[in-house]
């Protein structure tokens, strides 16, 4: 039989699992809504986002940038929907993993259009503010490494990307 403080850890980590996939679950809508201040709040102060082989942003206002900028502002202008999946999350104490898809939508003349498939690897850290990100990385789920790397489990692989 558990006991309180075996109860009471099981409910932390599903406190803990409950606010990292609404962390994560943000980011769509505020991508598309072109919120990019609270996008970028997501992170922590010093934190990192990369798209590979596209760019790599770190800080608040090199996050934002991104959604303030000329590509993000043109799939926006067109229609677009980020959607992110479910995510794996691995716990370790105040630091997490999290790791999943996503897939942006753009409008066309003949309807919505997959305009990308990606691997995503969220690190995420326990602030005073709640969790969040300290690097997300998101690669093309091209048949490249980058993609599959991503996807794997914390401690199976040697992540060249990750910091």
């Amino acid at each position: 039989m558990d006991t309180l403080e075996t109860l009471g850890r099981r409910l932390g980590a599903l406190e803990d699992r409950e606010d990292i996939r609404n962390l994560i679950a943000s980011y769509g809508p505020l991508a598309d809504s072109g919120d990019a201040e609270a996008l970028a709040a997501l992170w922590t102060g010093d934190g990192t986002y990369e798209v590979v082989g596209f760019a790599r942003a770190h800080g608040h206002a090199a996050i934002a940038a991104l959604i303030d900028g000329p590509v993000h502002r043109a799939l926006m202008a067109d229609g677009c929907a980020h959607m992110l999946g479910p995510v794996a999350i691995d716990l370790d104490g105040d630091c997490a993993t999290a790791r999943g898809h996503s897939v942006v939508l753009h409008h066309t003349a003949l309807g919505f259009a997959v305009h990308r498939v990606s691997a995503n690897r969220w690190a995420l850290v326990r602030t005073q503010a709640g969790w969040r990100v300290a690097y997300r990385a998101n690669a093309l789920l091209d048949g490249t490494a980058a993609a599959r790397i991503l996807l794997s489990p914390p401690g199976q692989t040697d992540d060249p990307i990750a910091p």
